[in-house]
């Protein structure tokens, strides 16, 4: 859907997480393995998970071919489950548009919860979002909250009051706006720093 360019978002996360001198990291919502492949090819050891069996089984046999495998672990996971890592196992987190998925206000609470507790001590949480600013928020089947169904397809679209109460236990570092693809879509890009 995509392409196997990496994302915007992934080349400016590679930026960061050199700046910060992070060197691992989970990947939410890995989806083909796009920015999965380039965070390796970079050297960061990445944790993938996504809900998709066939997207895992891609990374893996991506990596393997290669000659990645060591770098990174693609695994199955529902992010409305618990996160299936210690506490403080990660330096950062990166997902690219995973939050705007069908997950209601309580379910992205409770994984902002979670990746808050796999990450180290001034860990970064870097996502991506579509925002209420976004050419097709307002249109389609509204859902509740800031949920619409196009076309088959649900997206939850974000405010940065939303970002800001999803927050808790993490530092804001920036709410970038960016536009990505030929719609366009627009987006927020999120730097969140772990508090303690």
């Amino acid at each position: 859907m995509f392409g196997i360019s990496p994302s915007e978002a992934a080349i400016k996360a590679v930026k960061e997480f050199k700046k910060k001198g992070i060197t691992n990291l989970i990947e939410l919502g890995a989806g083909q393995g796009r920015d999965t492949i380039f965070f390796a090819e970079k050297g960061f050891k990445v944790e993938a998970l996504d809900y998709s069996y066939s997207a895992v089984k891609t990374i893996n046999d991506k990596a393997k071919k290669l000659g990645l495998s060591k770098f990174i672990s693609a695994k199955h996971h529902d992010v409305r489950k618990p996160l299936p890592f210690k506490n403080e196992t990660f330096e950062s987190c990166f997902s690219h548009m995973l939050y705007c998925m069908a997950l209601t206000n309580n379910q992205l609470s409770t994984l902002s919860d979670e990746i808050l507790r796999v990450l180290k001590s001034k860990g970064l949480n870097f996502y991506t979002v579509r925002h209420t600013g976004d050419g097709d928020y307002n249109n389609g089947f509204h859902l509740g909250e800031d949920l619409y169904e196009s076309n088959g397809f649900i997206v939850h679209f974000f405010s940065k009051l939303k970002i800001k109460k999803l927050s808790k236990g993490f530092k804001i570092l920036h709410i970038n706006s960016f536009e990505e693809g030929n719609f366009p879509r627009k987006l927020y890009e999120v730097i969140l720093e772990k508090e303690n």
